[in-house]
């Protein structure tokens, strides 16, 4: 399932990029692709545990910018 999410308080491009490995590395994620400059978050990930990676990705990104969050 290939969702898009709005990010909200992404302060650098780095950040983005260290996202983006975060959330590629988690079980169940075919894909993802985060956009500083659209504040966006593009995920593939497995339908069944949608929820579950979802909570995941924004620990992932929490870590990586504290301020960060991801709208779902």
């Amino acid at each position: 399932m290939k969702k898009r999410f709005k990010m909200t308080n992404l302060d650098c491009a780095n950040c983005a990029a260290k996202m983006e490995a975060a959330i590629q590395k988690i079980d169940g994620v075919h894909d993802a692709t985060v956009s500083f400059m659209a504040q966006k978050l593009t995920i593939d990930a497995d339908e069944t545990r949608f929820d579950e990676i979802m909570k995941q990705v924004s620990e992932a990104c929490r870590k990586v910018d504290a301020d960060c969050v991801v709208n779902y």
